[in-house]
């Protein structure tokens, strides 16, 4: 939940844009975060909270990913000769759809696992959606990444971006306040280890609010830090 940094390598843009400018413009939609200086590599260092980082991330892909539709709609046109210009003008509109369609049909939250699991316990409602909408996830260590389909209907393209925003604007506000706390097994035996395990289930109707995550070698806390604190202590 602490502050991280990333090296952004920002040479991909350099043959389209002055990349100076496209670092203000960056650091206009980015006012939580702080830069460092621009490398002669193209080369910068960003540092903030992960969900500003994430968006940040987003925003970067976007560009990205407009700049290939642009090379390759210039790349089309420049293969069709003009006795061809109606079916070309077809084939575009229909590669322009389906691309438009793909980012409503498909949307990725990239989340830190522990709020990840704190939002899926007490806020399950927001996972519960529709039959127009599939929510999938994949756990890779400290990351979770939450993939938000449309089930075919056309009805849920639009629901896939609510359901994103949704958990987007959560993941944010809970970033704010939740804290974690360790207890860790080392040496202890199997029966004590459940014994931890029981006096956990035991006080957890005291605090509503706590989330308790067991795993072979610990046990995680995660809620607000003055409950997770008195909580471990009784522990």
């Amino acid at each position: 939940f602490s502050s991280v940094t990333s090296v952004l390598n920002m040479s991909v843009f350099k043959d389209q844009f002055v990349l100076e400018d496209l670092i203000q413009e960056v650091k206009k939609k980015s006012t939580a975060l702080s830069f460092g200086p621009l490398q002669s590599n193209g080369h910068i260092s960003v540092q903030g909270s992960f969900p500003a980082i994430k968006l940040l991330r987003d925003f970067l892909l976007l560009k990205a990913k407009s700049l290939s539709e642009k090379d390759k709609r210039e790349e089309s046109k420049s293969h069709q000769r003009p006795r061809r210009r109606v079916q070309q003008h077809r084939v575009t509109t229909e590669t322009s759809n389906f691309v438009h369609g793909a980012d409503q049909e498909k949307q990725v939250v990239v989340l830190d696992t522990d709020v990840y699991h704190y939002m899926k316990y007490f806020f399950s409602k927001m996972f519960l959606v529709s039959g127009d909408v599939v929510i999938s996830e994949i756990t890779d260590g400290d990351i979770t990444t939450v993939c938000i389909e449309n089930a075919g209907r056309r009805a849920g393209a639009g629901q896939v971006l609510r359901v994103k925003e949704e958990i987007e604007k959560q993941s944010i506000k809970l970033h704010h306040f939740l804290r974690k706390e360790r207890i860790c097994f080392k040496e202890h035996t199997r029966d004590e280890k459940e014994g931890y395990k029981r006096v956990c289930g035991r006080l957890k109707s005291r605090y509503p609010r706590v989330l308790i995550v067991t795993y072979d070698t610990h046990i995680d806390v995660i809620g607000n830090s003055s409950e997770i604190f008195e909580f471990t202590k009784e522990v």
